[in-house]
């Protein structure tokens, strides 16, 4: 039927009438486009015959047509019929008429561009390749052929390219010696093509290509329009290929920078091209192109303000800060050229120097003080488009700043904030008078330096508000301002706001809000939307404290309350703008209330409405939270029923977010205000609190708990309330205590739980105590109980013997020593609890008056079972905390006498030392010195374990006595005992902690010695070494800043694969190779990782990632799930270093994503080498996000192979959502 069909249209399409052929053709491209469209042998030639001829139809349109027909037509028919289609375009495009020319040459596109298979591809290929040779290289040859062909082959070697290996010396041979043609036109398609051509060429090739252009470049009697080809050629063949372009360097860099420096005053493009090709080489050939960076500074910089027709006295520079209209009036006739071409050059300039910015953050401190005064006096630039690159250049600037400072709170005079900050008051000069331009988009992109500057420097604007005012000011009020200025000025508003201190505005407050209040009733809803957050903040700094009179804010409650409450009473308006104002309301309410009692009675009930409504209640409910906690005190009579009814109800909705906020709300509202809510209310909640206490949400369970606390310690609830949180709350908290996921936050509002209900109604401490120790029971359906959640339920129980006062403790005490007094080899679970809940009761209170406590303790250190001897060891500890001068010679002397019990009494030595540094305690002097001199004796111990369990307790001790320790420690760190070098270095591991110690300005001078260790020839001491250097660098960036250049090639080498550690194990049967190295390297890759997060001024992303991260990601399971994180880390903050290799880090990943476990692998190696793919795919997820990725053919085949395989594109699309 199909062919019926098809031989009528053919005959219309061959018809004189053109309206005919025209519908004709139209149908035939319907039928190609159908699903199941099939078609015989013979009808196949007649069928690509006929549209072939339509497209050279007189009538336009029918030509098009049949063009369309070709994309589907070449998916249908056979290889042969496409080859005869393209021989005969070819044809035509070499011999054929003029006028037909063009349609033949969009006709082979689209077939280069449809081709379905890759066999098919490849006989085209063959086919047009010699043809399209022919047509660019044949003498005679006119300039508009040349110029098709050479866009036909672009396409194809775009898309094709690795498919024409065998043909690229040719392909070559003809293309380049087009870069020295005549015709413009020519040149210019000759260096697309090469580029495509290049991404797919060899190495020798791509070095062939670059010495032919050198050689071109180097020839002094070019003309220059041909030498402007070459340098343009010199860059896209770097955007090509990435990376590979870096050996080429050393012949081109030199080259460009002269030209730029000797070109002909007139000859702007030659200077554009060659800043343009330096820039592509900054992104992306960062490793190579290092030794010329300074070179290059220095050329961005003198060309940022090259102006050769132009000088500045032209345009007087004034100082003068005051806002004259005549200023206006004379940019209005400022000089312009239409003939000047200069603007290029310095746009070029701006560019080149952000791509250095961007790619070389350990310059930052030489760019701050080389580049930054010379960009900031460049936004005087007269060229609106070169003025925005200037700003963005400062932006990276900026951004770089904040990227390599993160973290960072102390900074020297050396350091890149520092150095910021002494630029602010230039900068803010110079921005103010951007803002006194005409030009809007000057304003904007003047508003987005500032708003970075204050993103990274929060508080540096406080002594210039003042000169920074009437530019906020006339950006809101000026008739021509547009909506996206003043979004760009609210928004630094709002920064500024939120940033500084608040009496720093209060001079400004009068201009500041008029034009904020204003702006709230625009008729744009992202405009309202942006002014109602800054009236947020403004309620905060008119008002910032209840108690203080500083300064008048009453003129300013009623007209800011005027302009929220219409926002807030308006139904028919954007969802953001309602939930601003609402947010707004809380705000104003909770400040102003005092003032507003006459509105309160009509703006409380428009809040409550608005939990009505499905899409508000999540900010209505936050609002109610903020108005709550007011200091004010308000009256919320009018709607406090109502709401705490809907808050009620909200705790049973799905929205998470929603019964989170709720429990906030409900929290903040029964402090302040449970008299005049009622116990039946309180009934209501407990009910419905009790289902959201479960460890599926441990976040939502503790807050649920602390809210029952809360009701439970309100004097006025009556004893239903403890009833209901008996019945109901109760067993849900008995469960949840059995979790082993049950940590932090949730674990300590339990805690607080079981103290509450002790002293509520109806609850006797011994049923609540056997009810907390039968949980460690374990049960018929879940088993035994997980060790986590016997410390839980100790926890628990120590806090509830302490709140139930001292008698219950006393007896409780005896009755766990009398189940430790019991056969000990028998109920194992039954007395690890009992030797926890000791530890956790002696560590909060002094035991000593039950006798030979510790001797009762200690005897269960000869039990059979692991558990039960680490948890004796753990109460020894613990119970030794609550009276030190009793129990700590007690452990020392054991410590020397029982060799047997060593380690597990270390380990109650370590509970004593961790709990004296956390809260900041003291020993006696002749306490330390027994405990350092006993620790050092065990430094060389044989046993790993013991010997980490004394590296911590050093770590600890020198924490509180650091001015004994760090000498004794860094005296043996050329012990000739390897294991005490290794222990040394751990100890230092342990003794750096997150918040400030005595123990820093110590350390500080010293611990180079202690990570130099990085150079021991024993692996265990190195591993040491790359562990402190980790932790410093996690907790303590500065301590390590000034060792890193030094450290870092030492670091980098222990992720290498050492021959020397890799031993063959003989087991009878088999052999089985052991990796000593392994901890070693894994160790070191995590280390580099922590390094990147605070220190990436400091690491040359480019020189890690080539060869050693390339070598971590084809490594071992273990090395390689920290080389994909870092990977993701680099691709999101050093992508150019990332991008200039790309190609390289492409085959390990395919690797890693392809690998197969053997058909009779065990579960744990297949779930192992899932979480290795999934790991990857991350990493692949990351690359895919930089932008500029696709110039690498290897990397979109990945990206092509995984959308291809349904295992591997529905992981990808699930990590892509995480």
């Amino acid at each position: 039927m199909a062919n019926l069909t098809l031989t009528g249209i053919l005959e219309k399409m061959t018809g004189k009438d053109k309206d005919y052929r025209y519908m004709a053709t139209s149908d035939l491209l319907n039928e190609l486009n159908k699903e199941g469209f099939k078609i015989d042998v013979e009808l196949e030639a007649k069928l690509s015959n006929i549209v072939i001829q339509q497209l050279d139809d007189a009538v336009g349109d029918v030509s098009g047509l049949a063009v369309k027909c070709l994309a589907p037509l070449v998916k249908k028919i056979r290889e042969q019929q496409v080859l005869e289609m393209t021989n005969k375009l070819c044809d035509k495009l070499l011999n054929g008429k003029e006028q037909h020319r063009d349609i033949a040459s969009i006709a082979l596109k689209t077939i280069v561009a449809e081709v379905p298979t890759s066999s098919t591809a490849q006989s085209v290929l063959v086919s047009i390749s010699p043809k399209l040779k022919q047509g660019i290289t044949l003498q005679g040859m006119s300039t508009e052929i040349k110029c098709e062909c050479l866009d036909i082959l672009c396409d194809v070697l775009h898309k094709y390219g690795n498919l024409m290996a065998s043909d690229h010396d040719g392909l070559l041979s003809a293309l380049l010696p087009q870069l020295n043609t005549n015709q413009a036109s020519v040149r210019k398609k000759a260096v697309s093509c090469i580029a495509s051509l290049a991404s797919s060429l060899s190495d020798d090739l791509l070095a062939k290509a670059t010495i032919e252009v050198v050689r071109l470049l180097k020839n002094k009697a070019a003309k220059s329009e041909i030498t402007r080809t070459n340098i343009q050629m010199i860059g896209a063949l770097s955007r090509a290929v990435g990376y590979r372009f870096g050996p080429h360097l050393g012949e081109t860099v030199p080259i460009l920078i002269n030209y730029c420096n000797n070109a002909s005053e007139n000859d702007e493009e030659l200077r554009e091209y060659s800043l343009q090709a330096l820039e592509s080489f900054l992104l992306r050939c960062p490793r190579d192109i290092f030794s010329y960076c300074d070179q290059i500074l220095h050329l961005t910089l003198e060309f940022l303000s090259y102006d050769p027709n132009f000088t500045d006295n032209m345009e007087e520079d004034t100082e003068d800060d005051s806002y004259a209209e005549e200023e206006d009036d004379e940019s209005a006739n400022e000089y312009t050229d239409d003939e000047d071409a200069s603007w290029k050059v310095r746009r070029a300039a701006a560019k080149c120097l952000a791509a250095l910015i961007v790619s070389r953050p350990e310059m930052l401190s030489r760019l701050y003080e080389e580049a930054c005064p010379k960009l900031i006096d460049r936004f005087k630039e007269r060229e609106e488009n070169v003025k925005m690159d200037v700003f963005n250049t400062f932006i990276e600037l900026l951004r770089q700043t904040g990227n390599v400072t993160k973290g960072q709170t102390d900074y020297d005079d050396s350091s890149p904030r520092y150095l910021l900050k002494q630029e602010v008051p230039k900068i803010v000069r110079s921005v103010n008078k951007q803002l006194r331009e005409k030009s809007i988009k000057t304003k904007v992109g003047a508003f987005s330096v500032l708003k970075e500057l204050v993103i990274v420097l929060p508080d540096c604007l406080a002594d210039h508000i003042g000169s920074l005012t009437p530019g906020i000011e006339k950006a809101l009020c000026d008739k021509s301002s547009t909506s996206n200025l003043k979004i760009e000025a609210l928004v630094f508003t709002r920064l500024v706001l939120a940033s500084h201190a608040p009496s720093v505005f209060h001079p400004y407050i009068k201009a500041i809000s008029a034009p904020v209040i204003s702006a709230v009733g625009e008729r744009y809803y992202k405009v309202t939307a942006e002014a109602l957050r800054v009236c947020g903040e403004l309620v905060r700094v008119v008002r910032p404290n209840i108690e203080s009179h500083g300064f008048d804010f009453k003129p300013y409650v009623h007209p800011i309350y005027t302009a929220i409450m219409s926002r807030l009473t308006n139904q028919d308006q954007d969802q953001e703008v309602k939930e601003c104002a609402i947010s707004c309301m809380g705000l104003v309410v909770s400040t102003f209330g005092d003032h507003l009692g006459r509105e309160l009675p009509a703006c409380l009930p428009v809040l409550v409405d608005r939990m009505g409504n499905e899409i508000t209640r999540l900010t209505a409910v936050k609002a109610f939270a903020v108005i709550a906690a007011s200091s004010l005190h308000l009256d919320l009579s009018c709607v406090l029923e109502h709401v705490i009814t809907e808050l009620t109800a909200f705790l049973r909705k799905a929205n998470r977010a929603l019964r989170q906020a709720t429990l906030g709300t409900l929290n903040t509202l029964i402090v302040g205000y449970g008299d005049k809510i009622g116990s039946a209310a309180y009934e209501v909640i407990v009910v419905e609190l009790s289902t959201l206490i479960s460890d599926s949400d441990l976040h939502m369970a503790a807050l649920a708990l602390e809210l029952c606390c809360t009701l439970m310690a309100d004097r006025r609830s009556g004893p239903n309330v403890g009833l209901t949180v008996r019945d109901k709350v109760l067993p849900q908290a008995l469960t949840l205590i059995r979790s082993s996921l049950l940590q932090g936050q949730a674990l300590l509002a339990l805690q607080n739980f079981f103290g509450a209900l002790v002293y509520s109604a109806n609850t006797s401490f011994d049923v609540l105590l056997d009810s907390l120790l039968s949980t460690a029971k374990p049960s018929a359906q879940s088993g035994a109980v997980a060790k986590q959640a016997l410390f839980s339920i100790a926890q628990c129980v120590a806090v509830l013997c302490l709140a139930a006062g001292e008698e219950k403790c006393s007896s409780t005490v005896n009755m766990l020593t009398d189940i430790l007094k019991a056969d000990s080899s028998t109920n194992s679970a039954k007395q690890h609890l009992a030797l926890l809940c000791l530890g956790e009761i002696g560590r909060r209170k002094d035991l000593s008056s039950h006798d030979h406590i510790e001797n009762i303790v200690i005897e269960s250190f000869q039990s059979p079972f692991e558990e039960i001897k680490s948890a004796a060891s753990y109460a020894l500890g613990n119970i030794a905390v609550g009276n030190l001068p009793k129990y700590l010679p007690f452990i020392l002397d054991k410590i020397d006498n029982q060799q047997k019990k060593q380690y597990l009494l270390l380990h109650s030595l370590k509970e004593v030392i961790v709990r004296q540094s956390v809260d900041k305690a003291e020993f006696d002097d002749s306490n330390v010195e027994k405990i350092t001199s006993l620790l050092f004796n065990h430094c060389e111990s044989e046993e790993e374990g013991v010997r980490n369990v004394v590296a911590e307790c050093l770590g600890k001790i020198a924490l509180i006595e650091p001015g004994k320790l760090v000498p004794a420690l860094k005296e043996r760190t050329s012990s000739p005992a390897a294991f005490t070098r290794a222990t040394v270095a751990i100890a230092v591991k342990y003794s750096i902690v997150e918040r400030h110690e005595k123990i820093d300005e110590i350390l500080y001078p010293e611990i180079s010695s202690f990570l130099m260790l990085i150079k021991d020839h024993d692996r265990h001491v190195r591993r040491a070494a790359v562990l402190a250097l980790s932790t410093a660098a996690h907790n303590k960036p500065n301590l390590i800043k000034g060792l890193l250049p030094e450290l870092l090639p030492l670091l980098y080498d222990q992720t290498v694969i050492k021959k020397e550690l890799i031993r063959t194990v003989d087991l009878g049967p088999f052999k089985h190779t052991v990796d000593d190295g392994l901890e070693l390297r894994k160790a070191a890759f995590e280390c580099v990782d922590t390094l990147l997060d605070s220190c990436l001024d400091q690491v040359n992303p480019s020189s890690f990632i080539v060869p050693y991260l390339l070598s971590g990601l084809d490594d071992h399971y273990d090395v390689k799930m920290p080389c994909h994180l870092i990977l993701s880390k680099l691709a999101d903050k050093c992508p150019s270093a990332v991008l200039a290799v790309l190609d390289s880090l492409v085959d390990p990943l395919q690797k890693t994503i392809n690998f197969r476990p053997k058909l009779d692998a065990v579960k744990q190696e297949v779930d192992r080498n899932e979480d290795m793919i999934r790991s990857a795919l991350r990493a692949i997820a990351s690359l895919n996000r930089i932008s500029g990725g696709d110039c690498s053919h290897k990397f979109k085949n990945l990206m092509n192979e995984i959308a291809k395989s349904q295992a591997l594109s529905e992981k990808y699309s699930s990590i892509r959502n995480e």
